[in-house]
């Protein structure tokens, strides 16, 4: 069984090899010591808060093969970017050239630097190790982290945004970026979101254009991965459009890749979830009613776990779902207490 959890201190060794796994682009997990402690000891510190409101925390989850005890991938929600250290993006707009005495009318796009998303909160750090990427188990990864909103829903804020990973080639270069360093910048792209990653970001205010940018200039190359994901980014992408999650003209700054976004109320995982008491009863029992696999978790915060399983079923009549021991187990449920759970 794979179960979800807040990553622990002892859980360091795994998030480093994780964040080597996740190669070039994945600036929310860089290969460096002291900034993967930091963000162990910022989500222990954050899952362990009494709050109510949306601030500066952090909660990053492991999922953990409970027969093995291997970490096999990583998932995060900020609770409210921006408010400790600017959160940048380009949002592509229009602009209109007009000359009735000269009968010219060009619109044109523009690329303007924002702080639109500040205060939002963000899913992110989105990984599953390469040789578990089969089954239901990515779209289990990518979709627990609407369980936990939903049941401690007052600790985020109303508008839900994710950085898509941009277009890049297999050394890390970015065509956008290359477009960048030629007229602004002397560092290359992986240097740059290498940066990002360790948390300084001081270059962008200081080097990146104050002006728009009119997209028609940039190079070809850069222009047409305005908005792309990485390919290996589709998948994840398509998980979230699914949940509701739009793309509404915001990009990365380094790469170019799409931000979405979505109202917390509005995402399909969290609208169609429900709470209610768990019976543990007999697995054969279960499995002849059970055809649906559902993803189950517990109410906790610091304690939270979560699962997908076959072994478990809802009774409508009743009110209350059905979940078998194994199960039971791995979330710390006991007999009468409540769970929420939606269709996988």
């Amino acid at each position: 069984m794979q179960v979800l959890r807040p990553i622990t201190t002892d859980d360091f060794a795994a998030l480093k090899q994780i964040a080597i796994e996740s190669g070039h682009g994945f600036t929310s997990l860089p290969v460096d010591d002291e900034q993967l402690k930091d963000k162990i000891d910022r989500a222990e510190k954050s899952f362990a808060k009494n709050i109510n409101q949306p601030l500066d925390e952090s909660y990053l989850f492991v999922l953990e093969d409970s027969e093995t005890g291997e970490v096999i991938g990583t998932t995060a929600i900020e609770a409210a970017v921006g408010l400790s250290v600017p959160l940048y993006h380009y949002h592509l707009g229009k602009t209109v050239h007009h000359s009735p005495t000269l009968n010219v009318y060009n619109t044109v796009d523009i690329l303007s630097m924002c702080n639109d998303y500040t205060g939002c909160s963000e899913i992110c750090t989105l990984f599953l190790r390469e040789n578990n990427r089969k089954g239901l188990t990515g779209r289990f990864l990518s979709r627990s982290r609407f369980l936990f909103m939903a049941q401690h829903s007052e600790r985020f804020a109303d508008t839900v945004i994710a950085e898509m990973r941009g277009v890049s080639d297999e050394d890390g270069h970015s065509p956008f970026w290359q477009w960048l360093q030629e007229h602004f910048f002397s560092i290359e792209f992986p240097k740059a979101d290498h940066l990002v990653g360790l948390g300084d970001k001081v270059f962008i205010s200081e080097l990146m254009p104050k002006y728009p940018i009119y997209v028609n200039l940039l190079s070809k190359k850069a222009q047409a991965v305005i908005g792309h994901v990485h390919d290996k980014t589709k998948p994840a992408l398509k998980l979230l459009e699914k949940e509701g999650f739009e793309h509404r003209g915001y990009v990365d700054l380094f790469d170019a890749g799409p931000t979405v976004e979505a109202k917390l109320g509005n995402i399909r995982s969290i609208r169609e979830s429900q709470v209610c008491p768990i019976t543990i009863g007999e697995l054969e029992h279960i499995s002849q009613h059970s055809s649906d696999t559902l993803a189950v978790c517990n109410q906790g915060v610091s304690g939270f776990r979560a699962t997908f399983t076959q072994h478990a079923h809802y009774n409508h009549a009743k009110h209350t779902l059905v979940i078998s021991q194994e199960v039971a187990d791995a979330l710390n449920l006991s007999q009468g207490d409540a769970a929420r759970f939606f269709r996988l």
